[in-house]
């Protein structure tokens, strides 16, 4: 193991010996980095104002790229990989695509947010390859994490669909195996051990090794949530263990009866497999926070979590999913559901991480929808998450799952709700007799988000909207989410 961060800012190597393991990429860019472009406007990944992008090796040998908010990731995180930022974008005198579009619209009125704009575009530049000019949808959908407050959505929008008049492929497309050879340098044949704070594992044998010595050690994944403990609540994180680098914990992969995602799969790769199978999830996986969130936060980190108003923990328990636990000694499983014990307290033992979920692919029959009320569209937090999975055979209800989060304490199921479906025709008059009965499995508090007596209201019209939405429907591929 070393003890040195190392990765490429822009095209140059750069090696970290001195730095606390709780300094974000943001401040060591605007300290030690020199880089200035990058602003903080949250500190929490809300705004997007700090987005930069990262590059890493991929299974096909060329170069994923993917932005994260700057504000919440560790330094550490960035070893083995490539840093870009809105200053590495201009190729001599020459604007890439991307700015010149933001200057030929009239895009940056203060300018606070337009490196973060910037860098999202430029993402999008990279990766997208679908019919040109992009819908309005997939424009909305890839600024989503960023927010101008200057209300220029317009000419930012314009310029979006503008960069992509320019020749591609660009300046990276030329670099890039030079960029594969310089990441290959960087490459480690085992794990990171950072000033015996910062450690991460490249391997599960590593990783256990680690979870033995250290049981009390935070363990850190996408760092969307632990991030803010040092942001927000000035927290110092005293032993960190980094899961990003173990590749095992990073698989989302499909048996026959089965869908496993690893704890480590980013939402963005877990979602692309989960929407393939569920279509009902589209929307939510959407509106699950921005982009560079979901580019970030793990699927593993979010269920850890255990929070009462966190969107995966619903999915899954209504998809009736398994957790996997690892500790030094091995693994166990039970069902999620089993997992949430009380207010941000689980079933997980000291010294064991979430190393992944197991999924049953649904039946012939089942019916699926997924709900997210919340104030604001986009990247907001859900006052209620609705996620409902009905089978029906003979067209009576054979098995139902409603599972709801920011109802009570824990994320949980309705098991009063889904007594009332069983054995019933899937009907309108159903829907309303199963609304009736959440208020056995619930009760609610008032918050900021919304009051009990709206939580259980809108919980009870989901179930009318999820029939009028399924009232035709027999097959969970055919499901309409709109």
């Amino acid at each position: 193991m070393s003890d040195t961060i190392r990765f490429l800012l822009g095209d140059q190597p750069v090696e970290i010996a001195d730095c606390d393991p709780n300094l974000t990429v943001l401040e060591w860019l605007r300290g030690a980095g020199g880089r200035c472009g990058t602003k903080e406007g949250c500190a929490e990944g809300d705004c997007g104002a700090c987005t930069v992008v990262l590059a890493e090796p991929d299974s096909a040998g060329g170069l994923a790229y993917r932005s994260v908010n700057s504000c919440i990731q560790f330094v550490g995180t960035l070893d083995g990989t490539q840093l870009l930022t809105v200053e590495d974008l201009k190729q001599g005198s020459t604007l890439h695509p991307v700015q010149q579009a933001m200057v030929d619209q009239h895009a940056s009125q203060c300018g606070f947010c337009t490196p973060g704009f910037v860098m999202s575009l430029f993402k999008l530049y990279r990766d997208y390859d679908g019919p040109l000019p992009p819908s309005r949808e997939t424009l909305d959908r890839a600024l989503g994490g960023n927010l101008c407050r200057c209300t220029g959505y317009r000419s930012i929008l314009e310029a979006a669909g503008r960069m992509f008049q320019s020749p591609r492929p660009d300046a990276f497309d030329a670099k890039r195996d030079a960029t594969s050879a310089a990441l290959a340098k960087l490459a480690r044949k085992s794990g990171l051990a950072y000033r015996d704070r910062f450690f991460a594992p490249a391997s599960v044998a590593e990783l256990q090794n680690l979870l033995g010595k250290y049981p009390a050690a935070r363990i850190l994944s996408g760092g969307t949530d632990l991030g803010l403990e040092v942001t927000k609540a000035h927290r110092s994180l005293e032993t960190i263990i980094y899961l990003g680098r173990v590749a095992e914990l990073a698989t989302v992969s499909r048996s026959a009866s089965h869908l496993t995602v690893g704890a480590a799969a980013t939402w963005t790769n877990a979602a692309r497999e989960l929407v393939a199978i569920w279509p009902g999830l589209d929307e939510i996986m959407a509106r699950f926070a921005g982009p560079p969130i979901r580019n970030a936060g793990t699927v593993g980190g979010n269920i850890a979590n255990a929070s009462p108003i966190g969107d995966g923990p619903p999915i899954f328990l209504a998809l009736d999913a398994e957790i996997e636990l690892l500790g030094p000694a091995g693994t166990r499983r039970l069902k999620l559901a089993d997992f949430f014990l009380d207010y941000r307290k689980t079933a997980r033992a000291p010294g064991e991480i979430v190393a992944g979920l197991h999924v049953p692919l649904p039946k012939p029959g089942t019916l699926f929808a997924a709900y997210k009320v919340s104030k604001r569209l986009d990247d907001d937090i859900s006052a209620v998450c609705g996620v409902l999975a009905l089978e029906i055979a003979n067209g009576k209800i054979v098995q139902a799952r409603a599972a709801f989060g920011g109802m009570a304490a824990i994320p949980k199921r309705a098991p009063a709700c889904e007594a009332v479906l069983l054995g019933q025709v899937w009907s309108l008059e159903t829907a309303k007799a199963t609304g009736a009965a959440l208020a056995k499995d619930f009760a609610p508090i008032d918050d900021m988000r919304a009051s009990a007596a709206y939580r259980l209201k809108v919980a009870a019209n989901l179930l009318q909207r999820f029939w009028f939405e399924t009232a035709t429907q027999t097959d969970v591929r055919a499901v309409h989410y709109a």
